[in-house]
């Protein structure tokens, strides 16, 4: 729920540009995007942190 908000919020483009993420970048899907962030940490805190500034 949150990645799908934050894409159509900023779009792919937007959301590589802030968070540098490849799986962001490169060929970018809802479902790479959260087996990456499923298995790293840091990113997903990224993530979170920039879904709560949006809000």
């Amino acid at each position: 729920m949150i990645l799908t908000y934050l894409v159509e919020h900023f779009g792919w483009e937007d959301l590589g540009r802030i968070i540098n993420i490849n799986c962001f970048t490169n060929n970018p899907s809802i479902k790479s995007s959260l087996t990456f962030l499923r298995k790293t940490p840091w990113a997903r805190k990224k993530v979170e942190e920039l879904y709560l500034s949006t809000l």
